[in-house]
């Protein structure tokens, strides 16, 4: 029998779990001059309401599915009131009515919202534990504008959809609820009642800050305002140290694979505090790059396919360890880039895929919203507030984590809508051309919002293609990336190592090739982890010819690629050169440098090049521009040669470096130099400190002979498989 002041119709809608307004039904209400309040419970046996010190009132039940309802009429206005509910089984508990608080968000935020600008949209979507009428608990917030019902479940309501509907913002799509009395650490996901074929799905928060631990996906709530940050100093200072004229030397890291405790436990962010740093800085590199840490379901994906874009992953610990380890960094001086995805998303069922029973994150054309290579669905940048949840998220990591930069993922793949895809399975831009107009509009307005907030981070994209200015700025045309990983070197260089050197005569050009564009864009020089892994070998096992010739030719490699204009990227265990390919579901093969001192000896021509890279102004003062370079000796392709100066403008210091790239000596090579004096050896690859077999030269002074156009020449011993960094010291 229905004896409440609702109509059967509502009833039926709250008890149902469908009424899309349940504020219009729930919580106080003045009905007729009186003061009625309602309440969903199925777990109550009885609920009273107590306000104040007045004897508590009894709530009539009007559905025995659990929906409460008492009119005070004694009460005229609202007043601050708790529910004691007396629970099946006898237990009693006072608990605040989620429905007696109003929402707050504002209309400012909403409008942000509604036009796709808000740049902190995590501010007010996700869940936040705040302070409402003086009361604590947690302010949810999801955007799913075509959701018929969306509700706050976990363990607090027994993933009951029912007991915690949230209220609907038209204006926006946005759904929002307080529920007093929840804290940090409370699981939680958004169960969607949408009006596709009565189809209800459990979703865990596009923009939660913390994440269950995979298999498990639900979300959690975290405080992540709590972290006393102690890089005041590196920050003052960031600018300086990622300018196009700072030296830039990148650690490539897989944080779960780089080292295990007990040779299967993953570090933990604190354990990799203690290791990891100190390795980083006692090889010399000034940043470290995190493949994603953002959550991700599945370990084989190697992060590459999100699922909580703004919460680092719980498999190395919690927000708070994660702010510590990169706080740590900073400390240490050394600086911290992640890799950050926006180009796709992966199918599971608790992310963002037909997220309010409409493709609302991706397009509903699978020509445009599914990616043929990954199984993943792709972003629909044309969406305003697509638009807004990446670049809010990008703005996410840079404020709350205090990252140094960002090196977006897959950037082709993104610019170009028929990326992967046969002709007919893909859609034409407005123009009829492939160029994906509205993610290139969406990278632009990314790197200007991430450069205007954040003006001393830098961007970073992996792009395989010749797409025009790409490190050019968005004023003039280009995308706004400070820096564009050089497929095209890392292909080259990588082909020409790979044949034997009695060959390498023949394929001269592959190398100087890349001189012919080095300062079309500025470039990053990328040896990563895409290199070591799908059968294409370790770095080491890439390189041709025996166990000696192999470690000579890859500590030439390195020589040459921390030689040449350009900055630096190396990934893991192609330090200490690692036989095996990169497994992520395993440590790095620690063992081998305690089996064979050529392991070791490579690391230690590494760090020395890093300490050269970081000290001598001209390897990197001026890596884009002839500026900073010039070309000694490019034609000796029979012996396969190169020599070429690098130039510090500032103070016209000058390097010299000369490759040899067979492994026959060359006695009596002479070299053209730019000045007289007495020209040392500041690094030899061949030295026997670093495994080689120890053709090294005493300081050199210049003759009066010009050579290779230059005024003078020195003469000297090149090494075999071996380069050579020569610096004037002094007249004679």
């Amino acid at each position: 029998m229905n004896n409440s002041t609702l109509d059967q119709g509502a009833i039926d809608a709250i008890v149902g779990g469908y009424h899309g307004a349940p504020f219009d039904i729930l919580g106080p209400h003045i009905v007729d001059g009186a003061m009625v309040i309602r309440a969903f419970r199925p777990d109550a046996e009885r609920i009273d309401v107590a306000i104040g010190a007045k004897e508590p009132a009894s709530m009539v039940r009007v559905h025995d599915a659990g929906l409460f309802e008492a009119t005070l009429t004694s009460h005229k206005k609202l007043k601050p009131y708790q529910l004691a509910v007396t629970h099946h089984g006898g237990q009693s508990q006072l608990y605040e009515d989620p429905y007696a608080f109003a929402p707050t968000l504002s209309d400012f935020d909403a409008h942000l919202m509604a036009e796709g600008t808000h740049l902190h949209v995590y501010e007010r979507l996700g869940a936040h534990v705040v302070e409402s009428q003086g009361v604590r608990g947690v302010r949810f917030a999801v955007w799913a504008p075509n959701a018929q019902r969306v509700s706050v479940v976990g363990l607090f309501n027994q993933w009951d959809g029912r007991r915690h509907p949230m209220c609907f913002h038209p204006t926006n799509g946005i759904w929002e609820l307080f529920i007093p009395g929840l804290g940090e650490g409370a699981l939680y996901k958004y169960e969607i009642k949408t009006h596709y074929q009565n189809y209800i799905v459990t979703k865990a928060d596009p923009v939660g800050f913390a994440s269950e631990m995979r298999p498990k996906n639900a979300s959690v709530v975290w405080d992540i305002d709590k972290h006393q940050w102690q890089d005041d100093a590196w920050m003052a200072g960031r600018a300086e140290r990622q300018g196009v004229r700072a030296p830039i030397s990148i650690y490539e890291l897989h944080l779960g694979s780089w080292r295990r405790k007990n040779g299967w436990e993953w570090l933990t962010y604190r354990d990799l505090i203690d290791e990891l740093i100190p390795y980083v800085k006692e090889m010399g590199f000034t940043h470290i790059e995190l493949l994603p840490i953002a959550e991700h379901p599945y370990d084989g994906s190697w992060g590459y396919q999100v699922t909580g874009f703004f919460a680092p992953t719980s498999r190395f610990g919690t927000p708070d360890d994660f702010m510590a380890f990169v706080d740590a960094c900073h400390q240490a001086g050394i600086g911290v880039l992640v890799d950050w995805v926006p180009a796709h998303f992966p199918t599971d069922e608790h992310g963002l895929g037909f997220f309010d029973g409409t493709h609302l994150y991706e397009h509903a054309d699978p020509r445009q919203g599914r990616h043929p290579d990954w199984g993943t669905l792709v972003f629909n940048y044309g969406r305003n507030e697509v638009s807004q949840f990446l670049i809010s998220n990008a703005v996410f990591w840079l404020d709350k984590y205090h990252i140094d930069g960002l090196r977006v993922d897959a950037v082709a793949s993104m610019l170009y809508l028929d990326f992967s895809r046969k002709q007919g399975e893909w859609v034409a831009n407005r123009y009829g051309g492939r160029e994906n107009l509205e993610a290139v509009a969406f990278i632009r307005r990314f790197n200007e919002a991430v450069h205007r907030l954040y003006p001393s981070t830098i961007t970073m994209a992996e792009e395989s293609t010749s797409w025009p200015g790409v490190t050019r700025p968005t004023s003039e045309g280009g995308l706004g990336f400070d820096y564009k990983w050089n497929m095209g070197w890392m292909h080259d260089t990588l082909q020409y190592f790979k044949n034997e050197p009695v060959y390498r005569a023949y394929h001269h050009g592959t190398l100087t090739f890349s001189l012919l564009y080095a300062f079309s864009e500025k470039f990053l020089l990328p040896l990563s982890h895409d290199e070591v892994v799908h059968l294409k070998r370790s770095m080491l096992d890439k390189m041709p010819g025996d166990v000696w010739q192999r470690f000579a030719n890859l500590r030439l490699l390195y020589a040459y690629q921390w030689s040449h204009p350009g900055k630096k990227l190396l990934f893991m265990g192609s330090e200490f050169g690692q036989w095996r390919e990169w497994n992520e579901a395993s440590n790095l093969d620690w063992y081998v440098l305690g089996h064979d001192p050529k392991h070791g000896q490579l690391r230690d021509s590494l760090r020395r090049l890093n300490e050269l890279y970081v000290n001598e102004a001209a390897l990197h003062e001026e890596e884009y521009s002839w500026d900073g370079f010039q070309w000694i000796d490019l034609h000796d392709y029979e012996r396969s040669i190169l020599g070429y100066a690098r130039r510090a403008p500032s103070t016209n210091e000058t390097l010299l470096v000369v490759l040899n790239f067979t492994p026959v000596p060359r006695h009596g090579y002479r070299l053209g130099v730019p000045a007289s004096g007495v020209y040392q050896e500041v690094f030899n690859s061949d030295a026997t400190q670093y495994g080689g077999s120890g053709v090294t030269n005493e300081p050199r002074p210049s003759q009066d002979v010009p050579w290779h156009g230059q005024p003078y020449s020195i003469e000297f011993i090149l090494p075999p498989l071996g380069a050579v960094f020569l610096k004037r010291m002094g007249n004679e």
